[in-house]
C-alpha cells in the first residue's frame, strides 16, 4: 500500500527541522512523486531551505520616541512675532474668564448641594448636584492647567 502526503503537509511536519538549521531536499522520483528529506536521495535533489539562511527578519530598528521638530518649508508663511503675542494674550484674556465663570458656577453648585444636604435630602437624589460639583472641578482644573502651558 502506497501512502500518498500532501507535499503542503510535509513541508509543515519539516519545519522544526529548518528551525534547527538543516539543509532541507525536495527530491522527484521518475514517477514524480515528491519527497522532502534532510539528506540529498538522488541526483535530481534540489535545495528548498538551508541552515545558513535566518528564517526570522530582524527586528525593526526602534525610532526615537522623543519629541522631533519638524522643520517648516521655506515658503511657509511665518506669524510676525507682535501678532502671536497679541494671540497668546488674547487666548490667555479668554481662558482667564472661563476659569471666572467656571468658580461662579462651582460656588453655585456647591450652595446647591449644601441646600439639598440642609433639606434632608440622600442618597441618589444627591447624585445630580454631586456632578455638578465634580463636573466644574474638573472644568477648572483642565483650564488651569491651559492656563500654565500658555506663552
Amino acid at each position: 500500500m502506497t501512502m500518498t502526503r500532501s507535499p503542503l503537509a510535509l513541508l509543515i511536519a519539516m519545519l522544526p527541522l529548518a528551525a534547527s538549521a538543516q539543509t532541507i531536499y525536495k527530491c522527484v522520483d521518475g514517477n514524480g512523486a515528491t519527497t522532502y528529506a534532510s539528506s540529498r536521495l538522488e541526483k535530481n535533489c534540489k535545495v528548498i531551505s538551508s541552515g545558513a539562511e535566518n528564517s526570522f527578519p530582524a527586528p525593526r530598528a526602534r525610532k526615537p520616541t522623543g519629541a522631533t521638530a519638524n522643520p517648516s518649508p521655506a515658503d511657509f508663511p511665518r506669524v510676525q512675532e507682535d501678532a502671536q503675542k497679541a494671540r497668546d494674550g488674547d487666548r490667555r484674556h479668554i481662558l482667564e474668564q472661563e476659569l471666572s465663570g467656571e468658580q461662579r458656577n462651582l460656588k453655585q453648585a456647591r450652595e446647591d448641594l449644601s441646600a439639598q444636604q440642609a433639606a434632608g435630602v440622600n442618597g441618589g437624589a444627591l447624585a445630580p448636584y454631586l456632578d455638578r460639583v465634580g463636573r466644574h472641578e474638573r472644568n477648572i482644573q483642565a483650564i488651569e492647567k491651559e492656563l500654565g502651558n500658555s506663552r
